[in-house]
């Protein structure tokens, strides 16, 4: 059953002659109700207070890279193209407004939650957030000290009159002083002072070198703390000598990042991405988030940073709420936070037996973050230090800092193997780390192949090839997720290893493919965009409609990050009218309309955000009995399935399909952190009827794997000392 909750403002849905076009919701409007499923995470009052300023943080850092890649491109479309429309039937003019209406009532509520409910319980919890107004006499010696021993010496005090406004840096934190002279000081006589102004503004940035949470003295048993901006604040007169602060904001501007890389650079392709990153450090402002202020004092930096009404977000209190999550390391947190899951180690694999001989007898299913990550790491490095392994090849789209895999591909090259990698400059945000890990691994003597021309290179494989005692073996690891060892503590991602001859051979061809002038070779396994992933998905879901009949409808489960292919939509939208069961679990966008009659009525679509960011691609069709089950890199969106290199790849080992199968139907079950699409845009989140299971799949996922590594253990031989006696 499921109870209606509005908690979101509908959004658009363009009104087209249903007999001939199907609807379409906007991309950017969906994202933001994505980021407000996100934001109703952290209103939930069952959450932990720790992991609900979590999901708060979560709604800003979206919003900076919404802004700064969406918005940027759609201003930039006003200005080029102002006439043209997306598929839901909206100008960039009507998109922009449209996104400011609503981004401004999701990050309303956004601070609202914050300065009403969780800085008040943290307060109750023992963690006290202390205003400068409230500062006691010893508190305000100990900052007073502090600011101007610490602080002070850091501070640049920045003038705002004549016509050389200064540079503001995209995110960094800022506050505006407006400034009066004080009494019976000639400021005229000063050559420094401002010209043709009574009332200047002087702009200063909160150093990021220093921790915006400052620890105040506190009695016994609490722990106070103030901001870095607050002390500033309450402060920055030492910086104006000779002036009086009359006013202050305190503000953070969102620059363009949606800059493209010159993809005909060639050979001088990282000195392209090079510039690309500094072409966002002298971009254009798209946002400005501040504090109340005057109106005076807004227009102005409103003025100067070419910023409209609409582009400016004022709230109360913080800003910038990713830089308070250190509170969630202080002990104090501990007892706020969710209970800690383990990451099991796989019950099939034994530690002290090569996975490759393990594979010569079967395939294998990792499921992240339930299981742990150390099968793919000990996997890379095993290659790299095993004297008959000769060659490894992967792909690298994102990767963490001091990455043991860069490491163990450092060493294979070194101590002589054929070691190639195809490192992708073009992971937007990553840029800068993958340049680096790109001349780190070159120095190293890997190959290293930065993309291709106009694509991005988005499949993670990884390929080994060992000399045996019969001959040359090949063993694989594909996956839904990228080859990071951080992010698979809470990504939810699975892949799979292999020795699958096929297989094998086709990512062979694949490596060749994108590395050399191989023309396109057809491959037995392997699904690969942009070649023919997107013409085999329209084939599978034909295949559907073909196969569907009323007493045997066919059915398509599909699990996505996002899904706004328009030939996808349309084929979806056939399908439903076929009689297909479409079941969709969408975490983010979703630009299908479902539910409406004569249309998508029999199509539904579910969201599921909980502890895990949910990141598997899995589609599965019923296929008239002979069931297909696929796993893949790519989501349904122009850009996987037309603009990047992508692989899907099918899972045929009954074991592995029958536990992938369930595990995708568990995400249609969950009536706890589930919510469903509704024609009108709205979601509804999903609770359980009365007698009904209560059911959250990330935590049914973590206790069956748990329940399968407590059997296992129990099968370990116990050795049973006899005493006897002398």
């Amino acid at each position: 059953m499921i109870h209606r909750i509005r908690i979101d403002t509908i959004f658009l849905i363009t009104v087209i002659d249903m007999d001939t076009v199907p609807v379409f919701f906007n991309r950017e409007l969906s994202w933001i109700e994505f980021n407000a499923r996100v934001l109703y995470e952290a209103c939930r009052q069952d959450i932990p207070l720790i992991e609900r300023l979590k999901f708060l943080s979560i709604v800003s850092s979206n919003f900076d890279e919404f802004f700064m890649v969406r918005v940027a491109g759609l201003k930039r479309k006003e200005r080029t193209h102002p006439d043209s429309r997306d598929i839901s039937g909206m100008t960039a003019r009507e998109q922009l407004h449209r996104i400011s209406l609503r981004a401004h009532e999701v990050i309303q509520k956004q601070h609202k939650v914050l300065a009403q409910e969780i800085i008040p319980a943290l307060s109750a919890a023992g963690i006290e957030y202390i205003h400068p107004e409230q500062y006691t006499v010893q508190q305000k010696t100990f900052i007073k000290t502090m600011f101007e021993n610490e602080v002070f010496p850091m501070l640049t005090p920045l003038r705002t009159d004549g016509e050389n406004f200064p540079h503001i840096s995209n995110l960094r934190l800022y506050i505006a002083f407006r400034l009066a002279p004080l009494p019976d000081i000639d400021i005229e006589q000063n050559v420094f002072s401002p010209r043709n102004t009574e009332n200047p503004v002087a702009v200063v940035q909160i150093p990021a070198a220093l921790p915006r949470i400052v620890l105040i003295p506190s009695p016994e048993g609490r722990k106070m703390f103030t901001l870095l901006d607050d002390i500033v604040t309450a402060f920055g007169t030492q910086l104006f000598p000779g002036w009086t602060v009359t006013e202050t904001m305190l503000f953070k501007v969102t620059w363009d990042a949606d800059f493209a890389v010159d993809e005909d650079a060639g050979n001088n392709f990282i000195q392209a991405m090079e510039e690309v990153l500094d072409k966002r450090l002298l971009s254009s402002p798209v946002r400005m988030v501040c504090t109340k202020s005057s109106p005076e004092l807004l227009s102005l930096l409103m003025e100067k940073q070419h910023l409209a009404q609409e582009d400016v977000y004022v709230v109360e209190g913080m800003i910038d709420l990713p830089s308070l999550l250190p509170l969630a390391d202080w002990p104090e947190a501990e007892p706020l936070k969710y209970r800690t899951w383990q990451h099991f180690y796989p019950t099939e694999l034994d530690s002290d037996v090569p996975l490759w001989d393990i594979l010569k007898q079967k395939d294998l299913l990792l499921h992240v973050p339930y299981q742990s990550y150390e099968p793919v790491v000990s996997f890379i490095n095993n290659a790299a230090d095993d004297p008959d392994t000769l060659a490894i090849k992967m792909t690298l789209y994102r990767t963490s800092g001091n990455s043991p895999i860069i490491s163990a591909l450092e060493r294979a090259a070194r101590s002589g193997k054929q070691v190639t990698v195809f490192v992708e400059l073009k992971a937007r945000f990553d840029e800068k780390q993958n340049i680096s890990w790109a001349v780190q691994l070159e120095k190293a003597g890997v190959i290293v192949v930065y993309g291709i021309v106009n694509l991005k290179v988005h499949g993670k494989i990884l390929l080994v090839v060992r000399r045996e005692n019969d001959g040359i073996h090949r063993y694989v690891h594909l996956s839904t997720g990228n080859y990071n060892d951080k992010t698979a503590k809470f990504y939810v991602d699975m892949s799979l290893f292999t020795a699958n001859i096929d297989i094998a051979n086709d990512a062979t061809l694949f490596f060749n493919i994108i590395s050399g002038y191989s023309v396109i070779q057809p491959m037995k396994q392997l699904i690969m965009a942009p070649v023919n992933l997107k013409s085999r998905l329209l084939e599978l879901i034909d295949r559907e409609i073909n196969l569907s009949t009323p007493e045997a409808p066919g059915c398509i489960m599909a699990k996505m990050n996002s899904l706004g292919h328009e030939e996808i939509i349309q084929a979806l939208y056939r399908a439903s009218c076929a009689g297909v069961q479409i079941l969709l679990n969408v975490r983010g966008i979703c630009m299908l309309v479902p539910g409406v009659p004569g249309q998508s009525e029999n199509i539904m679509v579910t969201s599921i955000i909980d502890r895990y960011l949910e990141h598997t691609r899995i589609f599965y069709f019923a296929n008239g009995g002979s069931e297909e089950l696929y796993l893949s890199s790519a989501d349904w969106m122009p850009r996987n399935l037309d603009r990047r290199i992508e692989l899907m790849f099918p899972v045929t080992q009954e074991n592995i399909f029958h536990t992938i199968k369930d595990t995708l139907s568990l995400y249609f079950k969950d009536n706890v952190h589930a919510q469903h699409l509704n024609s009108d845009g709205s979601w509804t989140p999903c609770k359980p009827a009365a007698g009904e299971e209560i059911l959250a799949v990330q935590e049914k996922l973590y206790l069956n794997y748990k329940r399968l590594s407590d059997i296992n253990e129990r099968k370990t031989p116990v050795e049973f000392i006899v005493r006897r006696k002398n």
